[in-house]
C-alpha cells in the first residue's frame, strides 16, 4: 500500500484517504482552511478520533500539507497520533476512515473508541 508521508513521525495518509478528503472538501466546504483531525475524551474506551472542516488555522496547529490539502492537528492530539496511518476503506455496506494507531492499547467492541 503506498502512502503520502509529509511528516512520518505524526501521520501517514494513504492515497485512498487523501482522495476522499479532497472530495469532501470540494463537495462540502471548498473554502475551508483544511480538515481538522484530533483526539478527544469519549466513548467506552476513553478516546475517540475527531474530524471536521477547519474554518481557520490556529497558531499552535501542526499543519500537514498533502497535495494542496491541509490537515490541521492541535498540539494535544499530536501526541496521541504519532505514527498513525489514516486510510479510507470502502466495503459492501459502507465506507469510512480507518486509523491504525500504534499507540492504542485497547479498542472498544464497536470500534468507535480506543485507549492509550
Amino acid at each position: 500500500m503506498s502512502s503520502f508521508r509529509e511528516n512520518k513521525e505524526i501521520l501517514v495518509v494513504t492515497k485512498s484517504a487523501l482522495s476522499q478528503l479532497k472530495k469532501l472538501l470540494a463537495e462540502h466546504s471548498p473554502t475551508a482552511a483544511g480538515i481538522r483531525l484530533g483526539v478527544r475524551s469519549g466513548g467506552c474506551s476513553g478516546m475517540t478520533y475527531t474530524m471536521d472542516f477547519a474554518e481557520s488555522k490556529e497558531p499552535e496547529d501542526q499543519v500537514l500539507e498533502l497535495e494542496g490539502i491541509n490537515i490541521l492537528i492541535d498540539p494535544m492530539s499530536t501526541m496521541y497520533l504519532v505514527g498513525t496511518e489514516m486510510d479510507f476503506v470502502e466495503e459492501k455496506l459502507g465506507a469510512n476512515f480507518v486509523f491504525r494507531n500504534p499507540n492504542e492499547t485497547g479498542r472498544c467492541g464497536c470500534g468507535e473508541s480506543f485507549s492509550v
